[in-house]
């Protein structure tokens, strides 16, 4: 599969090769991790936050300001289970998000020091055989562009494009001093929120002159097949097949199981890009250490289905997944090869 870019990568140069020669493993979820530490307010103050009036505690994001060990450890324990992708901990790590602590201004220290402890993580695992990759991680923001926040007026918005758009470009520009070597615009359930962050993307390479490898990651929230702002898969992919992305894909909201069409469907209608896919470890199940109902070994096999079926190129976990089941889904899958439109077993499966 070549490189959709439309300028050669001067950053993550050897993916598009990796993702033709095997299926490339990507991380497991964060938030799961850090509540295995069972940290306190405290844990999320340093010496500048002390008096800040706001509780901080959930403000995972900000961890890598107070606790940077803490995150440096979950990134090493992905990367020990066999990812050869981790994302940065930066997914609420916008001026947007971090509005709602207070915090607008630390968004770009955030986001560069979330950068750096992943870099040297991945520095550390990373050898000529299995070089390791830090993808810079821009979530969808806890407002959306297209979706009325007030039943009573369907044309109020409490966000706009440009807000969205310099927002992310603040993290975007702060992670790629950092040291990422990719983007991932990930959980989409806004494909305006989405546009916003490719815009900016857009406008940090061609500012820097780097080009890097972008991955777009939507979620479809429940079983219609549509994500939270009305668009089914297709349209989503037509919405952002522009940004000549390096893979597309779904994480989050569903499990496998239930994933499973619409990562068939993008494959037929997005031959010539990757595909992605890092579902939730099944249902939610409060009365599980995790919170979600599937084991390491369950959602290893149900990815190994996935592989068999040749709709992967990238795999992993979202909430609910561990280092457990990042390296049993690496393990499962290693037998099969990555998806490939011009393989003759792959034809079958576009032309279904």
């Amino acid at each position: 599969m070549t490189s959709p870019a439309p300028h050669p990568y001067t950053r993550g140069a050897a993916l598009p090769a990796l993702l033709r020669q095997r299926i490339v493993i990507i991380d497991g979820a964060m938030g799961t991790m850090i509540q295995r530490y069972k940290l306190q307010e405290a844990d999320f103050r340093n010496a500048a936050l002390q008096n800040h009036p706001k509780d901080l505690k959930g403000n995972n994001d900000l961890l890598v300001l107070t606790r940077p060990d803490v995150i440096r450890e979950i990134h090493e324990q992905y990367l020990a289970a066999g990812a050869d992708i981790i994302e940065t901990n930066t997914f609420g790590a916008t001026s947007v998000a971090q509005a709602d602590y207070d915090l607008a201004p630390l968004a770009r220290e955030m986001n560069l020091a979330a950068a750096r402890v992943a870099r040297q993580a991945a520095d550390k695992f990373s050898t000529p055989e299995q070089p390791r990759f830090v993808a810079g991680a821009l979530g969808p923001t806890p407002r959306t562009a297209s979706i009325s926040p007030d039943v009573n007026d369907p044309g109020a918005r409490n966000i706009s494009f440009d807000e969205l758009r310099t927002a992310y470009a603040e993290q975007a520009q702060a992670l790629l001093d950092g040291g990422v070597d990719l983007f991932l615009v990930e959980t989409i359930f806004d494909t305006l929120n989405a546009k916003a962050a490719i815009f900016a993307l857009d406008e940090v390479m061609e500012r820097s002159g780097e080009r890097l490898p972008v991955i777009i990651s939507g979620t479809v929230t429940d079983a219609s097949g549509r994500i939270l702002s009305g668009q089914t898969v297709a349209a989503f992919w037509h919405s952002v097949r522009h940004a000549k992305p390096i893979a597309v894909g779904l994480n989050c909201a569903l499990g496998a199981a239930l994933m499973r069409p619409y990562i068939e469907e993008l494959g037929r209608i997005a031959p010539d890009t990757c595909i992605s896919c890092y579902p939730n470890a099944g249902l939610p199940n409060p009365m599980s250490e995790t919170g979600f109902d599937e084991t390491p070994e369950i959602t290893g096999g149900l990815m190994a289905d996935f592989a068999k079926a040749g709709f992967l190129n990238i795999v992993g976990g979202c909430c609910g997944t561990t280092p457990e089941h990042i390296a049993a889904i690496a393990k499962k899958v290693r037998p099969y090869r990555p998806r490939h439109p011009q393989d003759p077993l792959f034809g079958q499966l576009l032309a279904g």
